[in-house]
């Protein structure tokens, strides 16, 4: 049986003070990148010096939900919202370690319904293995915030109206479950999203969810997000750290 969601209130997000839109660095899979045809893995080398990169600069990556908290008090300075997206078992065996080392907190979005499956989504490159229950559980006990990137990595804007809640509102009931604690953060699959997506998150009871640059639907539930990649040195990052900051004006509801 599915644990009630509202049973497992662990507290919800405070309604965020105006200001810039945050600055989120979107990750996915962290490990051998030689075949990365869509550039969605990093190497355990590249992140640990992304890292670096940002405790030099005072800067240090945390969970977005501990950043919009940080942030409705005023105190989001000095930090930046990290984010995986899929939830690639490697991000257990070469993500987490790093983010220990560097006391840096993270957000993963996974597919409760691939648990232990891969990236068949991907018509092109190397089969990635998923976490299964027990992965995620570890990364949950290691602090790390676990939201959800719908049931099977489905494009929400394409899906029928059926489809579309079942995405959202039973990936999060299985999250909560397997877990043992709230959901309140959820990811669109591909970054794509419409007004139609956006409505059925939020009334799936998500207090946030992230994209890639939703434009005019920018928003507590439509958070834009920086591609972070292999190519990224520090020189990059800055830059993309500094275009963010000139280029993402205040939002009604951030």
């Amino acid at each position: 049986m599915v644990a009630s969601i509202d049973s497992l209130d662990t507290g919800r997000i405070p309604a965020p003070r105006p200001g810039p839109v945050p600055w989120v660095a979107m990750y996915h899979s962290v490990g051998d990148c030689s075949d990365d045809p869509y550039r969605i893995t990093v190497t355990p080398e590249r992140l640990d010096r992304q890292l670096a990169w940002l405790h030099r600069r005072g800067l240090r990556g945390v969970s977005v939900a501990e950043l919009l908290a940080a942030r409705s008090r005023g105190r989001q300075r000095g930090l930046v919202g990290l984010t995986f997206d899929d939830g690639y078992a490697d991000f257990v065996t070469d993500a987490l370690p790093l983010l220990r080392r560097w006391n840096c907190g993270a957000t993963l979005f996974v597919l409760p319904g691939r648990l232990g499956g891969d990236n068949a989504w991907d018509p092109l490159g190397p089969r990635k293995p998923l976490l299964t229950a027990d992965g995620i559980r570890r990364a949950a006990a290691e602090g790390v915030e676990i939201g959800s990137h719908g049931l099977t990595h489905v494009d929400l804007t394409k899906a029928d109206d059926l489809a579309l809640k079942t995405e959202v509102v039973e990936s999060r009931a299985l999250i909560a479950e397997l877990t043992g604690a709230r959901v309140d953060g959820f990811c669109y699959p591909y970054g794509t999203v419409d007004a139609r997506a956006v409505a059925a998150v939020r009334e799936a009871g998500y207090a946030y969810a992230c994209a890639i640059d939703p434009g005019p639907l920018t928003g507590p539930h439509a958070l834009p997000r920086v591609h972070v990649g292999q190519n990224d040195t520090g020189w990059r990052l800055h830059l993309k750290h500094r275009l963010h900051r000139l280029r993402r004006r205040p939002v009604e509801g951030l």
